[in-house]
């Protein structure tokens, strides 16, 4: 492809039409000899030793290797396909092909084949840089499949190319003058990349974000938060989730941060116990783990101490409370609370790595009020968000600067405007929000309305401050038989208020009532059954059988059904042992739960619980 004109637009006169490459070669130029990206080494014998490149060093490495992309045919406007996991190989890569003005797409680890293959044939991709042995199995096929323009792999993992490009041969030496014209020469509105919802219903689609909308997203999210210069992130979630690709891709160019690369979210805790960032995000089930976790070790700790512990709470709470009514706490709670927070929660979050934390966060899904609550007795302020892959992530958002609610998630960021349509569901329209999805033919269509706004296909309501909170996903809405609409989100949320429900989802779309299927927390159920001195055979699997947990459950519903309107009481109930997730294919790679699969595993379980 013919190269485009370097842009001549001043980064600094209109910030919105920076570029990536241009905020890169700031970052070398300005910041060279700060940290910018740093991972653990794999090898057997490292014993996970830390490499770490500054941003000159990623100046000059992407420079290399897109002088390798460059030399396998790869030019402006191609898409070329990654599924790695969070190794330096796959945030490099990306980087590399956007100053090539090439368009990198994300693929996630669990893509089952054949939305791996819609992906290849939608974007028409002739490039991919897979990881290793077992992504080789998945996408050699693809090389041979006429309709998919797939030509060539290239593999991560030494000693595991078969025959297939090794990633080492990508880097090259600096690149004669004719590529030199063509690196860094990417505009505003040239695509960045293309991220393929992660498909709870129907086929992914590809939502192409330019550079203009994530650097005007990204201007957005700076206002709405009060970072230190350079702030550390720690990357756990996927690069194919846009909340990862802002949060630690797009963010640390444009602040010039640290990225701390986690290969897998399990050694996310160790990870934080290491870097104690200043900053952390979590997608609602991360939080819920991570207090699951806590509970757990409350829950055998002496009664005294406990009651330590219990009365700091209850004092960062009242504090919190003042904070979201924008309230200055009295002088003898603000000591109280300094005093509660020196004494008893910051040694217990210095613990976890997590008492530096000045801004934390969520978003995807509805958070439960119960964790929410739970964190604010450390004082810790859960920043609920929400948006879309086609909001460029986030569109509203709660503050430390400008104001919170809980429960809420929060006002729209600067970048877009909302409203809410006459069935509840949200629309927004604004600059960091997408141009259109990706057709197999390259055009982009649009899904906006003839005046710019975009149906998010979620419900919610505006408050009177201007709060929006979210109800649930309109395909998700459950009506029964009677033609009640019951938000499942909201029973769900209840549901998990109890510790030893870790997973909930109700049915009962056309039935008379609301049926759930319950999973066991792995991680609260066995702490709660130590202090409850019950023993049970044959680890999650016997703890649900057993009488007692099975009594416990049955007040934890109850309770949670007096919250409830009758419509939205759970009448039965089954309770699980296998936690859902991503490989089992019950929830999303970005932790939402996919109904359908669940309902089709689950079909007899819930026909059942209708039955007698």
């Amino acid at each position: 492809m013919t190269s485009a004109p370097r842009t001549t637009v001043d980064p600094a006169d209109e910030p919105a039409a920076r570029t990536l490459p241009q905020l890169l070669a700031r970052n070398a130029r300005e910041y060279g000899r700060l940290p910018g990206l740093s991972w653990q080494s794999a090898a057997p014998d490292s014993d996970g030793e830390w490499t770490t490149f500054s941003w000159a060093e990623i100046h000059e490495h992407t420079r290399n290797l897109a002088a390798g992309f460059r030399a396998l045919g790869v030019g402006r406007g191609d898409h070329v396909l990654l599924m790695m996991s969070n190794r330096p190989e796959h945030w490099l890569s990306d980087l590399a092909l956007v100053r090539l003005g090439a368009v990198p797409v994300s693929v996630y680890g669990t893509a089952a084949p054949e939305q791996i293959t819609h992906i290849a044939r939608n974007c028409r991709a002739r490039l991919a840089v897979v990881e290793g042995a077992a992504q080789v199995a998945v996408w050699e096929p693809l090389l041979a499949d006429a309709d998919t323009p797939l030509e060539r792999l290239v593999v991560a993992e030494p000693g595991a190319e078969a025959g297939h490009l090794p990633y080492a041969a990508l880097l090259r030496e600096p690149a004669p003058e004719e590529f030199a014209k063509e690196l860094d020469a990417a505009r505003p509105e040239d695509p960045l990349t293309v991220v393929y919802t992660s498909g709870t219903t129907g086929e992914p689609k590809g939502v192409v974000l330019t550079h203009r909308v994530v650097m005007s997203n990204a201007l957005a999210l700076d206002a709405v938060v009060e970072l230190p210069p350079h702030v550390e992130h720690i990357c756990y979630l996927p690069f194919a989730h846009i909340a990862e690709r802002m949060l630690g891709i797009y963010l640390p160019c444009h602040r010039a941060s640290h990225v701390y690369l986690c290969a897998e979210p399990t050694g996310v805790a160790a990870v934080v116990r290491k870097v104690r960032p200043a900053q952390f995000f979590g997608v609602p089930r991360i939080w819920e783990k991570l207090s699951a976790a806590v509970r757990a070790v409350l829950s055998l700790m002496p009664a005294e101490q406990r009651a330590v512990i219990d009365e700091a709470f209850a004092v960062a709470r009242e504090h919190v409370g003042y904070r979201e009514r924008g309230e200055t706490p009295p002088a003898e709670l603000e000591e109280r609370y300094h005093r509660a927070r020196r004494d008893v929660l910051m040694p217990m979050l210095a613990a976890g790595g997590l008492d530096r934390v000045t801004w934390s966060a969520s978003a995807s899904a509805p958070m439960s009020a119960d964790v929410v609550n739970f964190w604010a007795g450390f004082g810790i302020v859960i920043m609920d968000a929400w948006g879309l892959t086609e909001t460029t992530g986030v569109a509203t958002s709660n503050s430390p600067k400008t104001g919170f609610r809980l429960g809420s998630v929060g006002r729209p960021v600067e970048s877009v405007e909302i409203r809410i349509a006459e069935d509840g569901e949200i629309l927004v329209r604004g600059s960091s929000v997408f141009s259109g999805y990706l057709q197999p033919d390259g055009s982009v269509r649009s899904a906006l309305d003839a005046d710019g706004w975009l149906a998010t296909g979620d419900i919610g309501r505006i408050d009177e401050d201007g709060y929006l909170w979210l109800t649930d996903r309109k395909k998700e809405m459950i009506i029964t038989s009677t033609g009640k609409n019951v938000s499942p989100a909201l029973v769900e949320n209840a549901l998990k208020e109890h510790p030893l429900i870790g997973q909930a989802m109700v049915h009962g779309d056309n039935r008379s009532y609301l049926v759930a299927l319950l999973v066991l927390d792995a991680e609260a159920a066995p702490a709660w059954a130590a202090a409850n001195g019950v023993e049970a055979a044959g680890g999650l699997a016997g703890l649900a059988q057993h009488p007692a947990v099975r009594a416990e459950v049955d007040r934890a519903v109850a309770a949670a059904n007096t919250r409830l309107n009758r419509t939205e009481q759970v009448k039965r109930y089954e309770l699980l042992a296998e936690e859902w997730g991503p490989a089992t294919g019950e929830l999303t790679p970005s932790l939402k739960m996919r109904r359908r699969v669940i309902r089709d595993k689950y079909a007899d379980s819930l026909d059942g619980l209708y039955e007698g």
